[in-house]
């Protein structure tokens, strides 16, 4: 549906007729539920399709709270440029200055914050040691989803966690490109904050982060539940879960406020739209944010990474910011054009559907072509080329 600010023209109709069209694509291609908002100027799209349970059928709504992953390093980097503005932290500061235990030695004062920030440090992610099955990962085929179960509940001390990441052989040397996506960086920074404020990092990105945004739906979770309306997260594990199981249930210690965040996709929106318009930090934070190189992420692919923010460039459409995210089941995305002029957040139910080939690599799965579809038309207003 569309929420004009002002009267809708049929432009901004046929535009939501598009992007539900592209949303039932995504479903049809095998997405349990996708819902999404879609702003442009002073038009608001929402939108959902398909169902946020499989047992029960209940349909999924564009209000639904929803696990997004990732995308609270972009919250927790706020939080830590925040603290940078205070003076209480030193972006090109070594890490070994304020945490010399958790990172000792010559790699603490090799380590600055910016690097943590922007997955420059070397560190290895944790994920591998703290989930057995999942040791061989990235090669897919020698994993198995075991872990997932066996740690529905366990309560993980993000000092182990840390220590995990710092004792596995590194990635990279400190500073070296490209970077290489971590968790293990963002809760060292989340430690820097409980550090410099007194106040554990939930606590302050809450106060100083969600609530300065206004943000009425968005949490860091203290325990497995999500609360209030929301879909369950089914995980594949890349055809070794079939049929497909609900983990939206889950201890998220096993990310904290690196990876735990619920919100919707209008608190998204907005979240990034006062991010973006120098309202969250300052715009000389901001730009140290929008300061990227290379980074190789989880799915081995090169991403554009600042500070807690991606960099996606579409052409003849522009520059959008964001950030994705995933946790066990499920997926959102949230990107915005730097001139404001055009924002979208989209959540799925569903991860990892890919069954693998001969090799172990993932095989292409109809969704592969229907989500980017999707995103090409939330942010360009227009269908992606054939080509695409």
């Amino acid at each position: 549906m569309i929420e004009p600010r002002s009267g809708p023209g049929a432009g901004a109709a046929s535009t939501g007729v598009a992007l539900q069209a592209a949303l039932d694509d995504v479903h049809r291609a095998g997405m349990p539920g996708v819902f999404a908002e879609v702003r442009d100027g002073d038009q608001v799209w929402r939108g959902a399709t398909g169902v946020a349970d499989l047992d029960t059928g209940r349909p999924a709504g564009p209000e639904l709270r929803h696990r997004v992953g990732s995308i609270t390093k972009t919250f927790t980097a706020a939080a830590v440029l925040q603290q940078v503005e205070q003076g209480q932290i030193g972006l090109d500061t070594p890490i070994g200055h304020y945490l010399p235990r958790l990172v000792p030695g010559s790699r603490g004062e090799a380590i600055t914050v910016r690097m943590l920030l922007g997955h420059t440090s070397g560190l290895r992610d944790y994920l591998p040691s703290a989930y057995p099955s999942l040791r061989g990962f990235p090669t897919i085929g020698e994993t198995t989803p075991a872990s997932l179960d066996e740690h529905r509940f366990t309560r993980f001390d993000p000092v182990e966690l840390i220590g995990m990441g710092v004792a596995a052989p590194p990635v990279g040397a400190p500073d070296g490109a490209p970077g290489v996506y971590s968790n293990t960086n963002y809760l060292l920074l989340c430690q820097l904050l409980g550090h410099v404020t007194g106040s554990s990092a939930e606590r302050y990105i809450t106060e100083q982060v969600i609530e300065r945004a206004g943000l009425r739906d968005t949490v860091l979770p203290t325990g497995s539940e999500i609360d209030g309306p929301h879909s369950r997260l089914y995980e594949s594990w890349f055809g070794m879960i079939d049929p497909p199981r609900d983990y939206s249930v889950f201890d998220m210690s096993w990310v904290g406020p690196a990876a735990s965040l619920i919100s919707t996709m209008a608190d998204l929106n907005r979240f990034f739209g006062l991010l973006l318009a120098g309202e969250i930090v300052a715009p000389s934070s901001l730009a140290q944010m929008q300061r990227t190189g290379p980074v190789i992420s989880f799915e081995g692919t090169t991403i554009q990474y600042g500070l807690g923010l991606h960099r996606v460039e579409l052409p003849g459409h522009g520059t959008f910011w964001g950030h994705d995210g995933s946790v066990w089941g499920g997926g959102a995305i949230s990107l915005h054009r730097a001139d404001g002029g055009r924002q979208l957040s989209i959540g799925i139910n569903l991860m990892r559907p890919n069954g693998l080939d001969e090799h172990g690599r993932p095989r292409h799965h109809p969704l592969d072509d229907a989500l980017p579809a999707l995103y090409h038309l939330a942010m360009a207003g227009v269908p992606a080329p054939t080509a695409a």
